[in-house]
C-alpha cells in the first residue's frame, strides 16, 4: 500500500508531494508559478552588476526600453532591505525626466515558454483565469500598470495596480480571466505568453485596464511613468503567475532547481582563473589536438530550450602540463546541440602533435556564453 505524503496518512513534508510505493518513488512536479527565478535570485549575467542597455539583467527578465539611456537596472539596486521571505530583488532606477514618446514604451519583461502555459488554453473556450502577484517598492505613489501578451503582440491585457506608500514593499494581485479569442502558441519551445511591468509607456500601446484587447499594449491608460522623474526608483521581486483567481504563498523553488529552469536558456561557463598553467582553472572535458594546427574540445552543457548560439570572452589555453597556447584569437562553435558542442580554434595554431589529448583552462578572466533565449 503507498504512503501518501498529502498528511492523509498523518505524514506530512513540505517539499515532496508524491508517494512512495515499496519499489519505487513516483514524484509529483509543483510548478505552480509560470514565471522562473520571479526572486530574482539568479543573476548569471551581470553578478549583481548594474547595467543600461536593453535586453537580459537577472536570469528571464530583460528591460525593453524604446530609448536608449534612460535608467540603470540591477539586481538589489539601492540595497534595500527586500520584503520578509526575499534576499533579491530587480531595481530600476531613472536617470532624468523623460517625456514618453506616443508609441514609446519602457519594460520589465519576462517571456514565458509555451510548454508552460499550453494548458492555460488561451485563445479556446476553456481559457483559465490566471492570478498575477508580486511585490513591489517605488519611490513614486499612484497608479502603475503593465500587461499580459500573446507572442504575436495582437492580443493584450493591459492590467493596473496602486502604490500606496513610497518607499515601502507592497503585495499586489491582479487576477486576470484568460483569453478565448485570438492565436495563441501552444505545447512549443516558442513564447507562449509576455508578461510585462511599464516603467513608463506612451498613449498608443496603454489601454484600458481589465480587459482584452486585440492591440499591442504593454500598459494600463493613465499609469505613472517612472522614466518621467529623474532618479525615481522601481523595485520588484515575489513575481508568480498562477492558475485561479486568488494569489498563494510564492512558489518557493530549491536554488538548484531554480537554477536550472533558467540554465534552459541560458548559460555562462567562467574562465577566470590564476594566469599560471599550474594552477588554472580546467574548463571542460579533455580537448584534443585534430592537426598540429587545430585545436578542438567537445562542450557538454545543460539541456537548453533549442540550439544555441555560442561566444567566448576572454582567453583560452589547450596544452599539456606548463605548456600551452593562448589562443586569444577566438574560438569556432561548430554542430551545436541541445546539451553538446563542438569548439575549435585552427587560426593561428601551430606546433601540437596530431591526436594529443590537451588540456583546457581559461587563462584570464572570460567565458562562454550559450544562449537560447526566447
Amino acid at each position: 500500500m503507498p504512503i501518501t505524503l498529502d498528511g492523509s496518512n498523518g505524514i506530512t513534508t513540505p517539499m515532496y508531494n508524491g508517494s512512495i510505493t515499496a519499489n519505487a518513488v513516483t514524484p509529483s512536479v509543483n510548478m505552480k508559478n509560470r514565471i522562473i527565478n520571479g526572486a530574482m535570485v539568479i543573476d548569471q549575467r551581470n553578478a549583481g552588476a548594474s547595467g543600461t542597455a536593453s535586453g537580459y539583467t537577472v536570469d528571464r527578465w530583460t528591460y525593453q526600453p524604446s530609448q536608449a539611456s534612460k535608467g540603470t537596472w540591477q539586481q538589489n539596486a539601492g540595497s534595500v532591505t527586500p520584503p520578509a521571505g526575499f534576499t533579491n530583488y530587480l531595481g530600476f532606477t531613472s536617470s532624468s525626466a523623460y517625456t514618453v514618446g506616443s508609441s514609446e514604451f519602457f519594460l520589465l519583461q519576462q517571456p514565458i515558454e509555451g510548454f508552460n502555459t499550453a494548458d492555460l488554453g488561451f485563445g479556446t473556450a476553456n481559457a483559465k483565469t490566471v492570478n498575477l502577484s508580486f511585490w513591489v517598492r517605488s519611490s513614486l505613489t499612484g497608479t502603475f500598470g503593465g500587461a499580459l501578451n500573446n507572442s504575436a503582440f495582437n492580443r493584450s491585457y493591459p492590467f493596473s495596480f496602486t502604490i500606496s506608500a513610497a518607499n515601502t514593499w507592497e503585495q499586489k494581485s491582479v487576477t486576470i480571466a484568460g483569453d478565448t479569442t485570438g492565436t495563441w502558441i501552444g505545447a512549443t519551445n516558442g513564447v507562449g505568453l509576455y508578461v510585462n511591468f511599464s516603467l513608463g509607456a506612451g498613449a498608443t500601446v496603454s489601454g484600458t485596464a481589465n480587459a482584452w484587447a486585440g492591440s499591442f499594449f504593454v500598459s494600463a491608460t493613465g499609469a505613472t511613468s517612472v522614466v518621467g522623474t529623474n532618479g525615481a526608483t522601481f523595485y520588484l521581486t515575489g513575481v508568480q503567475l498562477e492558475v485561479g483567481s486568488t494569489a498563494t504563498s510564492f512558489d518557493y523553488r530549491p536554488y538548484g532547481t531554480e537554477f536550472d529552469l533558467c540554465r534552459r536558456y541560458y548559460e555562462r561557463l567562467n574562465l577566470a582563473s590564476p594566469a599560471t598553467a599550474t594552477s588554472n582553472l580546467y574548463i571542460g572535458s579533455t580537448g584534443l589536438a585534430w592537426t598540429s594546427g587545430d585545436v578542438r574540445a567537445y562542450f557538454r552543457m545543460y539541456p537548453k530550450r533549442a540550439q544555441p548560439s555560442c561566444s567566448q570572452s576572454g582567453q583560452i589555453r589547450f596544452g599539456t602540463g606548463t605548456f600551452g597556447q593562448t589562443l586569444s584569437s577566438g574560438f569556432t562553435f561548430d554542430q551545436p546541440g541541445p546539451d553538446s558542442v563542438l569548439m575549435y580554434n585552427n587560426t593561428g595554431v601551430s606546433g601540437f602533435t596530431e591526436g594529443r589529448a590537451l588540456q583546457i583552462w581559461g587563462q584570464s578572466s572570460g567565458y562562454v556564453d550559450f544562449s537560447a533565449e526566447l
